[in-house]
């Protein structure tokens, strides 16, 4: 058992059915933001740096791996399945729904079936700039915002989406990052926890 300061990396969720995404099998990076500070609330949300998801999801990733990689770019994971715990910590910090999913609805990423993710140039290994950060909860964050210039909107924006949606997910039109499975409230949320 590890103590509440040390991360783990022995893998998880086993029972639960989720897939272990890994940089190596899966051909992504992984950069969990709530497994460290560098996140909106300024806090470790997670006590392990490991991604999980459905397998269904994971399934429509390796897809997505796949058309990112024909138009030259690789993925970044930021989070994917969340406990239903980090999901309440989060409504603590922010109990605004357009941005965080109450934990008594419950989220798709408690579900397994919701990634947020960018994409990198394979050439020069930098992030496209999609003009916010990961988890900025501003209206420049909206999908279509239209204050953000060409370069942005209808080029980085769009080329993510272009990937995702192939891939067999849709977006939320609230943050650029945040892709789903369709119909993902029909999904049972997972109830496997750190």
């Amino acid at each position: 058992m590890t103590n509440s300061n040390e991360k783990s990396t022995a893998p998880f969720f086993d029972h639960a059915g989720l897939v272990h995404i890994t940089e190596k099998e899966f051909d992504v990076v992984i950069d969990l933001k709530y497994a460290q500070t560098d996140n909106f609330t300024g806090q470790v949300i997670y006590l392990h740096d490991q991604c999980f998801l459905h397998p269904i999801a994971a399934n429509a990733l390796q897809k997505a791996v796949k058309v990112a990689k024909n138009l030259g770019y690789k993925i970044k994971v930021f989070d994917a399945f969340r406990p239903q715990s980090a999901q309440e910590r989060l409504w603590q910090v922010c109990p605004n729904p357009d941005y965080v999913a109450d934990p008594t609805i419950g989220s798709n990423h408690t579900r397994g079936v919701a990634i947020d993710l960018t994409l990198l140039d394979m050439t020069t290994g930098e992030e496209l700039d999609m003009g916010t950060g990961f988890d900025t909860m501003d209206v420049r964050s909206h999908h279509f915002y239209l204050g953000l210039g060409q370069e942005i909107m209808q080029i980085n924006r769009m080329r993510l989406l272009t990937v995702m949606l192939t891939a067999g997910f849709v977006h939320h039109p609230r943050e650029w990052w945040h892709y789903q499975l369709p119909h993902a409230t029909s999904f049972d949320l997972v109830n496997a926890d750190i």
